[in-house]
């Protein structure tokens, strides 16, 4: 069975005129997200797609802040238009939702939206039909992920946000697709230490076939190579 990946929000952290942010939807025998920033479930919605499973890389809210609308829909909405799925976070994941929760007069808000679990990097899990590796990746002082997510023998190799270092490197290697963000105009523009990467960082590190995506609209695409939009679909 084929590997589809549908992009569905592409921004970076500030988004892209009527851009969501970062979501990206792999689909062979289940379907799996990948990220859920503002404006992915809606997106989700007005497509009529409807993941079995989440994967969040880290905790910057253009990677994760539509987990919010997603349990109230969950909690509040008609119960045909739930969407019922489980939630794989980083390690410490459960205890940063539980404390966000808490602000809001809710702590179980996220418990009772999604199946919650939390991934260790470097050890494969099974979900909605894929086997899915994290890899601790740089990005400013956080905890950040990329994941490498294999069906059938094909594999996607997806960078999360990530400075440009060997373990990014390792992450690409032998993927049949590697989806990678390049956020910056220049290695010049970032912070220190290092958070995002170039659109040539980004390709610096791909050992084959590369997709490049949280990237601005007002910055150039290198030649020949394919920048993410929302509504993409690419057969990995």
């Amino acid at each position: 069975m084929e590997v589809r990946l549908t992009v569905i929000g592409s921004s970076p952290a500030w988004p892209n005129p009527g851009s969501a942010q970062s979501g990206y939807l792999v689909e062979g025998s289940g379907s799996l997200l990948l990220d859920c920033g503002p404006g992915v479930l809606g997106r989700l919605r007005q497509l009529g797609l409807y993941p079995s499973s989440i994967a969040i890389t880290h905790f910057h809210l253009d990677h994760w802040g539509d987990l919010v609308p997603w349990a109230w829909l969950n909690a509040f909405g008609p119960q045909e238009h739930r969407i019922e799925c489980s939630l794989w976070l980083p390690p410490g994941g459960r205890g940063q939702l539980d404390e966000f929760a808490s602000h809001w007069g809710n702590d179980a808000m996220f418990d009772d939206a999604f199946t919650v679990q939390e991934f260790e990097p470097g050890v494969p899990f099974a979900t909605a039909g894929f086997e899915v590796e994290a890899r601790r990746l740089p990005h400013y002082e956080i905890g950040s992920h990329g994941f490498r997510v294999t069906h059938d023998g094909t594999t996607l190799a997806y960078s999360g946000d990530s400075a440009p270092s060997d373990e990014l490197a390792l992450l690409a290697r032998g993927a049949d697709l590697f989806l990678c963000e390049a956020t910056l105009a220049d290695a010049a523009g970032d912070g220190l230490p290092r958070g995002h990467l170039s659109a040539e960082e980004a390709l610096a590190a791909a050992a084959g076939p590369i997709l490049l995506t949280h990237r601005p609209v007002e910055l150039p695409a290198p030649n020949g190579v394919q920048v993410a939009h929302d509504g993409l679909v690419v057969q990995v």
